[in-house]
Formats: C-alpha cells, sequence, structure tokens
C-alpha cells in the first residue's frame, strides 16, 4: 500500500474527491471543512462556518462548487475559487445526513433526521421538492446516475424509490409543505425486519442494494451477516456485491443466483465499509479494529492489512477516475493507492523496451511503431506490487531482464530470439532470487545478493561466473558503464568496478530512487524524493537542487540539460544548478528520452507519449554560461523571451546588458543600464522618465565612470547647487566657479556664497561676505591671516575696542582649496572594443542614442532657470534688479551689472569630447576581487577568514569539525584577516588601498593566476609552542603549559599544509596536545581540591594514563605515587612504583623512592580508601567529569580533538579544545589542498 497523503485532524466523516484535479474534501466532527491538494501535500483552503459534525460533502462535476450537509440542520454552497459560502439552504428540522449533486441538473438531494427528503435547485436557492413519506430518520439519499430517479433509505424498515421525472418539466418553484405532485413513489421496498443504514443504486443494470440493521444485504431475500450492515457496492463488472458488517466479515455475494459466495474474515471489530477496486479484481475495506485490509476477490483471501496504533477507521472514498483511495480515521485522513503506476522501462538508441498489461513491447521513437515482443509470466497468486519494478536491456544479444518482489526480489531473463520478434510468443524464462539485476556488459548480468552483501555475475545462460563482496552496505544496483556498478545504500552511492574490485566514485547523497546517465556516459543524474543530485562520471558532485513535491523522471538532452518531471511540471537543470519551469502537467509522465524540443514519454497507463516543449529558455541561459554568445544574440534576434523572471536572472548573472534588450519599460531599462555601465541608455531614460530622483543616481554612476559632462548635466536637472560647486573645484574649472558664487548672490544664498568664494581661494570675498553679515570679528581675522592688511586696519577703526586677539606662538594656516589633480574634461578611459551584446539590436526593446554626452562648454542651459525661496526664476533677475528689488548692499563695490548675469541658452543634452570617447567604447565590467576567487577555489576554511567571509569560515569548520563556540578564534580570524592584506596610502585625499597577499607569489608569477591567500600561522610555529609547552610542563609550569597547548589546539584549524604526510603530522599533533590538555586540566583540578584526598588521588591517578612524553609519564607517576603513598593507599601507590621503575627513569633519586614504596608496600598490600580506579581494566578519561571511562562502557566523543566523554555530555561544547560540540556529526580535518584533490 502506497500512502501518497496523510493529514492529521478531528475525526473525518465524510470524502469527496475532486473529479479532474488533484483535490479532496475532508469533513470533520469539528465542523470544519478542509479542501487539501493531496499530490502537492498542502492545505488549500478550509471553511468553517457549520456549526457541529459534517456529515456529508460532495464536489460538484463540473462547477467550482461543493455542498456541504451538518448537524446545524444547514445546507451550504461553497464556491472554492472565491473562497466563501455562496448560500445557505434552510428548511431541514434535524441533523443532515448526506447530501449529493446531481450529474446534469442544478440540483442537490439531503437525506435528514427530520424523516423528508429535499430536493433543491441551487442556482434558484430554493428547495423545489420535498420528499416525504418515510417515518424515521433518512439515513441517505441519492439521485440515479442516468435516469430520474431517487433512492432513500430510512430507519423505518423501508428503501423507497421516488420517481422525479416532473421535475424536468416544472420550472423551479417554493413546493408546498407536504411536497408535491413534482415527485411521487415509485416503489416501496418492504422487506428488511430493521432499520435500513444505506441504499444505493447498480451504475448500470436496474437493481437496488439496501443494507439494514437486521444484518441483512436486499436484493434478495437472504439473511447473511449477524450484525449490523454498514454499506454495501455493487462491483464494477462482475454481478458481484460486496457488504461490510458490524459482524467483523466482508461477505460477497452474486445477485444473479443471490447467494453468498464467499465471507471475508479477519477483522475483529465492526467493518466500517467496503469497496470493489476499480481496475482490479480486490476488495479494500475499513473497521474499527484500526487497520484497512486488501482482500483477493477471485481467492477471496487476505493480500495485505495496513494498521494504525490509536485510530478507528470510519469512512472509505475511491477517486472517481484515477487509481486513487482515501480512508478517515479518528485523528485525520489518508490518499493512497494499493500499487506502483511506474511501467519499467529501459531505452537503447533509438529503442525503447517496457512493460504493459503483462506484455514485454517495443516501441521504436523514430516511426512512432510499437509490437507486442512477448508475455510476462503472471505470479501465481495475485498480490499487490508484483508487476516488473526495473528492466534492463543487453541490445547485442537482444536479451531483457526484468525484476519484481516477487518472492522477496526476484530476475527473469528473457532472450528475444529475431525470429519471434513480434510476434508475441511465450517464452520460458531463466529465473534467479535477487535484490536487484542489470546488465553489466555484453553478454553479463550482475545480480545483487542482499542478505550476503555481495553481487553475482551471471551469463545469459544463468551460471553463476563470479562472485564479488561489496565495498558499502547495499540495497539495490545500477549500471555505471561497461563492468562498473553505482552501489546505493541510505545516505550514500559509489561506483564499483568489478573486474578491479576498487571504489571509482563515492558521494553522499539522500537516499536515491532513480540513476539517469547522459548519452555520453560523462555526467550522471540521481533522483531521489525530493532532490536531484547532479555529478560526474567519478560522483564528483557538481549541483544540487530541492524540490517540494516529488521527482518522478528525467532524461539528458542532447546539449547536456537535464530535464526531468515532478508530479505537476515540466522542468529543467542547467550545468550549474540554475532550474526552471517547461510545462504544467495534467498527469505525471515518465520521461524516456529527450531530443531536440520533443520530449518520448510513457503515462501511468503504459502509454507511449510525445510531448513538444520549447526549449529556448534554457539554450539561451546555456548559451550563457558557455558564453556561446552566437546563439545568445541569435534568441535575442528571434525570440521573445521575456517578463521579470528571465530579467532577474540576467542581473543575477552578471548580464544586465543582455537584459537591456528585453525591456522596454524606461525604469527598467534605467536600472539596467547602470548596473551594467552603460551610460548612454541610461541617461536616455533618465531624460523620459526626468524624475530628480533618477537624475541623482545618474550623476552618481557618471562620477564613478569619471564622466564630469554628464555628472554636470545630472545636476543642472536636479538643480543642486552645492554639488555642482564641488564638481567644477574638483575639476579644476574655476570659471563656472566664479558664475555659481554670482548665481549665490542673486539667490541671496549667503552659506553658498561663502562656500564658493571658499573654493575659488577668494579671500577678499570671503572677507566682504563675513562683513555683509555682520560678522566683523571673523572678517578682521581672516584680512589678518591672509595679509589683507588695509582692510584689517579698517574693520579694526569698525571695532574699536572689540577688536579680537590674534593666538601669539602660533602660525595660521591659510584656507586655499587644494589643486586639482585633474583640470577638465573627463578621465581617460581604456579604448576597447565595442561588445558583442552593444549595437546592432536598436529593433529590439526601445532604441538607444548612439550620441555620447559631453559639457556643453560651461555654458548655462535655460534648465538652469533654478526656482527662488519667493517663486522667481533666474529669468527674472533682471526685472529685480531694476526695480531695487535686490538690495544694493555693496555700492562701494560697483555692484553686479546685468549683464554678469546673463546666461547662454541651454545646450542639447551634452555629449562626451571624442578625444575620451569614441564609438567603439564600452566600460569594461570590474573583475572578480580577489578575495572572491579565494572563496570560489577554496574549500578549506582558512582561505575564507583571509578573504574576511568569517561567516562561509564558520560553517565550515562546523561541517568539518563540528566547532561551535567560536569566540576563542576571534582574535585569531581578525589577525589572519589583516596580516593577508597590504594596505597602501595614494593620496591623503583619497581612501587607503587594500591588496591582497598571495602564498607563494614571486616575481615571475603570471599577474593573471591568482595564488591563495598568505598566511601567519605555520606548522613550524606550532612544533615550537609545542617544545615551549614541553618545556613548561617540565618546569612545572602547568598553567602556562595549558595555555601554550590550548593554543596549539586553537591555531590547528587555521593552518595550510602542503604534503599529505604533513596532514597526518598535524592529526598526529592533535592527538598529542589534547593528552597534554586533557592531563594538565586534571591535575590542576587536583591542586584546588585540597580538602577532598580521595579525589585528589584518583585524578593524580588518572593523569598517569594520559598519553604523555617518557619524562612527564616518570614525573606523573611520582607524583601520584606520593600522594596514594600519604594516603596509605598503598597497594595503589605500589602499582604507580612499578610502572614508574618499567620506564627505567635515569634520576636515581626517583628510581630510589619507587623502590622503597615497592618494598613498604608489600609488607601490607592495602588500600585505607576506596577510588574509583581499577589499573587492571584500560579505560580512557572523560574530558569533562574526569571519571574513567572503561572498555565496552558507550561513550562520546569530540569531533575535532576526539577527547572521550560520557554520554550525558553529548551536545555539550567539548571541556578540552572549547570549540567542538560533544558527539557533532563532522567530515573531518580539511587542512592541506591535496585532501581536496
Amino acid at each position: 500500500m502506497l500512502t501518497k497523503f496523510e493529514t492529521k485532524s478531528n475525526r473525518v466523516k465524510g470524502l469527496s474527491f475532486h473529479s479532474k484535479r488533484p483535490w479532496i474534501l475532508a469533513s470533520l466532527h469539528s465542523g470544519v471543512i478542509q479542501l487539501w491538494d493531496y499530490r502537492m501535500g498542502t492545505l488549500i483552503d478550509r471553511f468553517d462556518e457549520h456549526d457541529g459534525p459534517v456529515r456529508g460533502v460532495h464536489f460538484h462535476k463540473s462547477q467550482p462548487l461543493f455542498v456541504s450537509g451538518g448537524d446545524d440542520y444547514k445546507i451550504k454552497v461553497w464556491n472554492y475559487k472565491m473562497h466563501r459560502c455562496l448560500f445557505t439552504l434552510l428548511g431541514h428540522l434535524d441533523y443532515i445526513r448526506t447530501v449529493q449533486f446531481h450529474h446534469e441538473f442544478p440540483w442537490i438531494v439531503s437525506a435528514s433526521d427530520d424523516q423528508t427528503i429535499r430536493i433543491w435547485n441551487w442556482q434558484s436557492r430554493t428547495c423545489i421538492s420535498v420528499l416525504t413519506g418515510h417515518n424515521h430518520y433518512v439515513m441517505c439519499a441519492s439521485f440515479h446516475p442516468k435516469e430520474d430517479l431517487v433512492v432513500s433509505a430510512s430507519l423505518d424498515q423501508t428503501v423507497r424509490v421516488w420517481d422525479i421525472s416532473s421535475l424536468k418539466k416544472k420550472t423551479a418553484s417554493p413546493a408546498d409543505l407536504f411536497g408535491g405532485i413534482d415527485a411521487v413513489v415509485k416503489y416501496v421496498l418492504e422487506g428488511h425486519d430493521r432499520g435500513v443504514n444505506w441504499a444505493s443504486f447498480h451504475p448500470t443494470l436496474p437493481l437496488i442494494v439496501s443494507g439494514a440493521d437486521d444484518r441483512q444485504v436486499k436484493i434478495w431475500r437472504m439473511n447473511g451477516h449477524l450484525d449490523y450492515i454498514r454499506t454495501v457496492q455493487f462491483h464494477h463488472e462482475n454481478p458481484w456485491i460486496v457488504s461490510a458488517s458490524d459482524d467483523q466479515t466482508i461477505r460477497i455475494w452474486n445477485w444473479q443466483s443471490r447467494t453468498c459466495i464467499s465471507v471475508l474474515t479477519g477483522h475483529n471489530h465492526y467493518v466500517m465499509c467496503a469497496l470493489f477496486h476499480a481496475k482490479h479484481d480486490i476488495i479494500v475495506s475499513n473497521s474499527e479494529d484500526k487497520s484497512i485490509r486488501v482482500w483477493d476477490a477471485t481467492k477471496r483471501t487476505g493480500i495485505q492489512t495496513f494498521r494504525r496504533e490509536h485510530d478507528r477507521f470510519w469512512i472509505l472514498a475511491a477517486h472517481p477516475e484515477m487509481n486513487l483511495l482515501a480512508a478517515g480515521h479518528d485523528s485525520g485522513m489518508i490518499v493512497f493507492k494499493l500499487e506502483r503506476e511506474r511501467p519499467a522501462f529501459a531505452v537503447s538508441g533509438d529503442s525503447l523496451f517496457f512493460t504493459k498489461d503483462r506484455f514485454l513491447r517495443f516501441h521504436e521513437f523514430s516511426t512512432q511503431r510499437e509490437t507486442q515482443v512477448l508475455p510476462i509470466r503472471r505470479p501465481g497468486s495475485l498480490s499487490l506490487n508484483q508487476s516488473p519494478k526495473t528492466l534492463s536491456y543487453s541490445p547485442t544479444e537482444n536479451a531483457v531482464l526484468l525484476c519484481s518482489d516477487v518472492d522477496g526480489g526476484s530476475y527473469e531473463l528473457y532472450c528475444i530470439s529475431k525470429d519471434s520478434f513480434g510476434r508475441g510468443d511465450m517464452q520460458d524464462a531463466k529465473r534467479g532470487l535477487g535484490g536487484s539485476a542489470i546488465f553489466v556488459a555484453r553478454n553479463r548480468f550482475a545480480v545483487l545478493d542482499k542478505s550476503n552483501n555481495h553481487v553475482q555475475v551471471k551469463n545469459l545462460k544463468n551460471e553463476l561466473v563470479k562472485k564479488s563482496a561489496l565495498p558499502i552496505p547495499t540495497d539495490a544496483i545500477f549500471y555505471a558503464g561497461t563492468g562498473n556498478l553505482l552501489c546505493r545504500s541510505e545516505d550514500r552511492v559509489v561506483i564499483f568496478d568489478l573486474q578491479q574490485r576498487i571504489i571509482i566514485g563515492d558521494l553522499q547523497t539522500p537516499f536515491v530512487k532513480y540513476v539517469i546517465w547522459s548519452n555520453d556516459m560523462e555526467s550522471v543524474a540521481l533522483l531521489s524524493k525530493h532532490a536531484i543530485i547532479i555529478a560526474n562520471k567519478k560522483l564528483v558532485h557538481q549541483c544540487t537542487l530541492h524540490e517540494t513535491i516529488r521527482v518522478k523522471s528525467g532524461g539528458w538532452d542532447d546539449n547536456g540539460v537535464f530535464i526531468y518531471t515532478t508530479l505537476n511540471h515540466i522542468k529543467y537543470c542547467l550545468p550549474n544548478g540554475d532550474s526552471g519551469i517547461i510545462k504544467t502537467l495534467d498527469i505525471p509522465i515518465y520521461i524516456t528520452k529527450v531530443s531536440g524540443n520533443t520530449i518520448f514519454c510513457l503515462d501511468r497507463d503504459g502509454k507511449t507519449k510525445v510531448v513538444v516543449i520549447d526549449a529556448t529558455e534554457y539554450i539561451f541561459k546555456l548559451s550563457l554560461i558557455k558564453k556561446r554568445y552566437d546563439l545568445v544574440m541569435s534568441v535575442i534576434r528571434t525570440s521573445q523571451l521575456c517578463g521579470q523572471a528571465m530579467i532577474a536572472y540576467l542581473q543575477q548573472k552578471g548580464f544586465p546588458e543582455v537584459a537591456l534588450h528585453f525591456v522596454k519599460d524606461e525604469r527598467i531599462r534605467f536600472n539596467l543600464a547602470l548596473e551594467s555601465g552603460n551610460i548612454q541608455t541610461a541617461v536616455a531614460s533618465a531624460t523620459a522618465i526626468d524624475e530628480k530622483d533618477h537624475w541623482y543616481r545618474l550623476g552618481v554612476e557618471a562620477l564613478r565612470q569619471g564622466n564630469a559632462g554628464i555628472v554636470e548635466y545630472a545636476y543642472q536637472r536636479t538643480k543642486n547647487l552645492e554639488r555642482l560647486s564641488f564638481l567644477y573645484l574638483i575639476t579644476g574649472n574655476l570659471e563656472k566657479l566664479s558664475k555659481m558664487l554670482r548665481i549665490a548672490e542673486v539667490k541671496n544664498d549667503v552659506m553658498g556664497q561663502f562656500h564658493n568664494a571658499l573654493y575659488l581661494g577668494d579671500v577678499r570675498e570671503r572677507v566682504k561676505i563675513l562683513e555683509s553679515v555682520g560678522h566683523l570679528p571673523l572678517a578682521y581675522v581672516t584680512a589678518s591671516v591672509h595679509g589683507l592688511h588695509d582692510v584689517a586696519e579698517r574693520l579694526a577703526a569698525e571695532l574699536g575696542e572689540n577688536v579680537p586677539p590674534l593666538p601669539e606662538g602660533k602660525a595660521p594656516s591659510l584656507l586655499l582649496p587644494p589643486p586639482p589633480i585633474m583640470c577638465g574634461g573627463d578621465w581617460p578611459l581604456l579604448r576597447v572594443m565595442r561588445g558583442i551584446f552593444d549595437g546592432g539590436f536598436d529593433n529590439i526593446g526601445q532604441a538607444t542614442t548612439d550620441e555620447e554626452y559631453e559639457a556643453a562648454d560651461g555654458d548655462w542651459g535655460e534648465e538652469l532657470d533654478m526656482v527662488d525661496v519667493d517663486g522667481l526664476q533666474n529669468g527674472d533677475v533682471a526685472a529685480m534688479l531694476e526695480d531695487g528689488e535686490v538690495p544694493e548692499e555693496n555700492d562701494e563695490e560697483g555692484g553686479w551689472e546685468l549683464e554678469d548675469l546673463e546666461l547662454p541658452p541651454e545646450a542639447d543634452t551634452p555629449k562626451a569630447s571624442t578625444t575620451t570617447r569614441s564609438s567603439i567604447f564600452v566600460a569594461p565590467q570590474p573583475g572578480m576581487p580577489v578575495n572572491q576567487i579565494w572563496i570560489q577555489r577554496s574549500s578549506l576554511a582558512v582561505d575564507h577568514v583571509a578573504a574576511g567571509n568569517f561567516d562561509t569560515a564558520m560553517r565550515l569548520l562546523n561541517r568539518q569539525l563540528g566547532i561551535k563556540n567560536f569566540t576563542p578564534l576571534k582574535s585569531m580570524f581578525l589577525d589572519l584577516y589583516t596580516s593577508s592584506h597590504s594596505y597602501l596610502r595614494a593620496f591623503s585625499s583619497a581612501p587607503v588601498i587594500t591588496l591582497a597577499i598571495e602564498r607563494g607569489w614571486n616575481e615571475s608569477s603570471s599577474p593573471n593566476v591568482r595564488g591563495p591567500p598568505a598566511l601567519p600561522f605555520k606548522l613550524s610555529q606550532l612544533d615550537e609552542k609545542l617544545k615551549a609547552g614541553y618545556k613548561s610542563t617540565t618546569a612545572g609550569k602547568f598553567t602556562d603549559a595549558l595555555r601554550t597547548f590550548i593554543n596549539i589546539l586553537h591555531t590547528i584549524p587555521l593552518i595550510v599544509v602542503e604534503t599529505r604526510r604533513e596532514v597526518d603530522d598535524v592529526k598526529e599533533l592533535i592527538i598529542i596536545v589534547k593528552e597534554y590538555v586533557l592531563g594538565l586540566q586534571m591535575e590542576l583540578k587536583r591542586r584546588e581540591m585540597k580538602d577532598d584526598p580521595t579525589r585528589q588521588q584518583e585524578l593524580a591517578a588518572y593523569f598517569t594514563h594520559c598519553n604523555l612524553q617518557t619524562p612527564h609519564l616518570r614525573l606523573a607517576l611520582l607524583n601520584a605515587m606520593t600522594v596514594c603513598y600519604k594516603a596509605k593507599n598503598l597497594t595503589t601507590a605500589a602499582n604507580f612504583a612499578r610502572r614508574l621503575l618499567e620506564t627505567n627513569p635515569t634520576v636515581e633519586n626517583q628510581a630510589k623512592t619507587a623502590r622503597q614504596v615497592l618494598a613498604a608496600a608489600e609488607r601490607n598490600m592495602t588500600d585505607a580508601t576506596q577510588l574509583n580506579y581499577d589499573f587492571r581494566n584500560p579505560f580512557v578519561t572523560c574530558g569533562a567529569t574526569y571519571v574513567p571511562i572503561y572498555r565496552g562502557q558507550k561513550d562520546v566523543s569530540c569531533p575535532y580533538c576526539m577527547s572521550r566523554f560520557v554520554l550525558s555530555q553529548e551536545g555539550q561544547v567539548c571541556a578540552v579544545c572549547d570549540l567542538a560540540v560533544v558527539g557533532a556529526d563532522a567530515s573531518g580535518l580539511l587542512c592541506s589542498p591535496a585532501q581536496i584533490r
């Protein structure tokens, strides 16, 4: 049983499949109606207007409607597109049991506990007929599938058939209180002795079946069941009825002979529902015993049982057209099918072999000719999922291997003779047991023996040729080239060479279901349930693609693009991992071959289909990736590719200049033009938009490119005088600065005047401005400092006693503008050839002007007529001066004449000078920063740190070493980043230039080849630190030694070595340092615990079991021996004495002391206190709790330093290295490029 979808909710009382869409309605005991997409597994909507349980729901066959009836006496008609209830039909006076739409007319039939059946017109929203006559609850009512009849069942022990033909002729009008002549009772069936629970029409024959509390199914007079009958149903083909009863049985009846032909026993509680399967001779039943059972309708035996732990099943429903079933239970529902629908197939060149209806069939792609090759053996008993699952074909020998789940996994080998090809003759197959079987050579095939994890290689006579053990626990094998197998386990796949018995490739993956090789066998797609992994022929990972819904099949096209299908779509996956949708599917398909824009596929019924697709989008993207710009240009000229998704893709991939050719919207064109550096297109778009924000952004981009003319033009359009003044300052355009000073004066902008005077270096003008606004002290100081003594004397006379004193002993600095580095003109630009995407596309999108822009030779255009605060324009300046509205405060200077303010007419949009810009110029794209190159090329965390990308470095260290606590590494990260860069200062006013320092650089290195970053930490430095730690340990400076060893542990993740031998040295260094850190931590802890002599002895004893250098081990043994001897633990002290003597101590005093302790202990071999220490039993010490973990006890370890811990420490930060999480999964230390190669 294949569960496709499952929900968790309140008890499900009613179910209804949509006839076309993958939807199912579930009505709940809580009063909520849920609409689910069982294909996507998502809740589409919920409707909760009912008060109390909803017992019946039903989809309309063609309209976006469904109807519901509940215990609140209401019938509600809903529009699921509008997400609301359209209206409520009121009339019933008690619980509503069932509701159903008519298959043709706008009618609804409802049955209620108020003893009536009502027929409603849902278009006029009126009750058109009330069928009265029952004198107890009406349990169900339904329309005949073809004729004008209604059948109803009631607890009054009758089944009634109503003739509603007169309703067709009658216009919709409310029925009277007691019903009307539009519906009459045609038959009253009085045969049941107790209330009738269910009645329904046969779909084609003039028969009615009913089930009642008298434990009988009535078509004929027959007592069968011994308890209430819950459901009955006709078989779709044979003259059978299946019934389910509270007597815990399912019975099959022949309604022609009126006999019970079988009783299906197996349920141990009330059987609530039973259905015939639409496509197979099987029966599905559910029960309150918490199980769904599948029965063989022919042999009347159980096939399979599906159980739940805590949920009773209440209802079953079958999809009207698809092979799907649904079951409602106490806590939700499940949608399931009983067996796989994917046909087994294999493709060889122009040929397709596949299985259909127990036949092997042949299909030729070029001619679309299909032939039945031979019949396939039918299993001895009908069981679920017994059809072939995989098919393997040998074209040279014309042999076919079929694998199925028969007998727990078996294969059949058919050799098809050319004479019998297409005749469909029965052939004897060679059979055998095995989990998987595939051809691995022309006349050899491999069979998986799961029990022994072996693969058997056999010839076409089904004789064993050789046997090989597999390198990993394998549950399936796939073809991987001649003589090679792809072996699948739960979380990885490997390619295994059968001849050399070696692993060629290894890859960690989710559980792989299907393997699809490209035509040239250079690439492979590994399909799991929700992911696609693309790798090369040696299983080197290229990309992974995740899907939210199930992946069904796939195939490679001739360009190396992987085309795949999900439940809903045909999609593509490019070699770099980019993906997109090609086509939406109504039903799932299984791709067999992709050729050009044609997809050959099989559907679930085993029918071959041809789907034509539009490959333009993925061919265009592939051409961009492969830099086939000729194809890109061809697509741009001939196709209609457009849309926000395509524009966003081109921007993301760094091709905004290509996106320009697809866009007509000026705002989008402007953004793309700025991104691609196309200043001409940006100016044209900004002119069309003419908004301040766009001119400002244009000015920023033009300034970045050094195009002073466009910057000036943009500032003119936005009337940004402050920016204009500063632009003239940095370009050295003093003439225009003088005009800016005049404009500021006319606008009475004092700050503008002062700034422009400051930029010009005009000291007299600054003094004049300060004096005019009353800042006489500032004017005096300015004049005095700059040597204008005549003006200073005059101002001093005006100030009198208020003359400000000048500072003594300090040299004044002059406020004069710095000389510009470049005077006027645009920046010199690199001359390059016009890009392939520039020019030649004026007929695509919006044409861009070929003119280039330059400054209008310093002239001001009419656009400079800026509005002042009073709303007057600069053009009105003449009138202002003539009318005397501008106060003439500077008459002593002669004032300004009108002609000084005349501005020449505005030139057209400025053009770049021909000396600096030309028609063949294209701004070159900035190259990739060296930091980015380091990140892309390396999987070493230290290179990411050097590049400044701490986030990815921490993720790499977490994945490789399980490191979670990065606080101790923060300072090292910063030191490493700083030392991998150099910093240059160009000009005092320019920012510092950062340069990356490369490892191993020399003068002969190619400038276009970037090396890895230079690193400050080296293995030789760690060796020196290790020696310093040894020295501190010998001297008894345990705190200093511990600090040194921990520093080594923290530095090791940030070093890089070159050779494999050095990698081994680094790993050995981790083990050495870890032992010392653990031992020293225990010794320092022992020294703190002066009040606990027992714990002191234990810690001293554990210290001796650390893997130390011999001199340090002697000192640890001597220390432990002394501590235990003083505590009168003579047996333990003697053990340490023996171990000390076994090391042959070079210091005679140590040996002498050990011998004395040994002699004293031999006279009294006792321990005064019991220690948690057994020197006879090998152990390791927990790095956190400092207790022994004896051999055989479970423990966890640190993924970085390999320290061992008790199980309670799992998930905690390692107390030894203070970096990694104990028990975390990690791939291992990566500190050398040699490990990656």
